[in-house]
């Protein structure tokens, strides 16, 4: 979907100011967050994509107004809600207040933790060969989905050339929806920076990203 999380290469957010020797949590309540979000999508309430989809429907003023980890917060309240497992209530209230959703995965323990923050295995076998290979000219198609997208923007409609294959993997569009997996292939597609951003560009830059087959065309 096109929305504010999407801003690369838009204009007037001033430059990334890194901080440095960034502490891994601001406030206590910051890790709390990452937890529970963690340990809901690995109890089978939603899938890391469809976390994704939900922090992007955030209103543009709210998520251009908050932290890192509001996000996440706002984004875990409204999917939990939407999907049954709380109800606005019980986050008005700080406590349950209706009867609770059951979980797909039941309950965890402290023996768990280090199960559940291991990164998933996203790789898949390939239901088709692959359309593109490295050194082919490729486009972003001009795309502009409603639901969850991996596609940046700036990229949808300038040429490229893949530059790698990575391999089948899950397809964040469909299973952001809980639509499938729909496994699609994976690439590296590298663009000159004056394709992207035209004659004012530096012209010795060049910028990749990762794109599923679904998004692109041949030149």
């Amino acid at each position: 979907m096109n929305g504010v999380h999407d801003m690369g290469g838009m204009d007037g957010f001033g430059t990334v100011e890194p901080e440095p020797n960034e502490p891994m949590f601001h406030a206590e309540w910051e890790g709390r967050v990452l937890a529970m979000v963690r340990a809901m999508g690995a109890a089978g309430a939603f899938n890391i994509d469809t976390s994704r989809f939900y922090r992007e429907t955030l209103p543009p003023d709210i998520y251009l107004s908050i932290s890192y980890y509001q996000k996440w917060r706002l984004g875990l309240e409204v999917m939990l809600i939407d999907k049954g497992y709380v109800a606005a209530q019980d986050i008005a209230a700080g406590h349950a207040v209706e009867s609770a959703k059951p979980l797909k995965h039941g309950k965890f323990k402290l023996d768990d933790v280090e199960r559940i923050m291991v990164r998933g295995k996203f790789g898949r076998t390939a239901p088709a060969p692959a359309k593109f290979k490295p050194g082919d000219r490729v486009r972003a198609k001009n795309m502009h989905p409603a639901t969850h997208t991996r596609l940046p923007r700036y990229t949808r409609g300038h040429v490229g050339v893949v530059e790698r294959n990575l391999g089948c993997n899950v397809f964040p569009d469909s299973a952001a929806m809980e639509a499938g997996e729909n496994p699609q292939w994976l690439y590296t597609v590298v663009f000159d920076g004056a394709e992207l951003w035209g004659s004012d560009a530096d012209p010795t830059v060049k910028i990749s990203i990762d794109a599923f087959e679904p998004y692109l065309e041949a030149v």
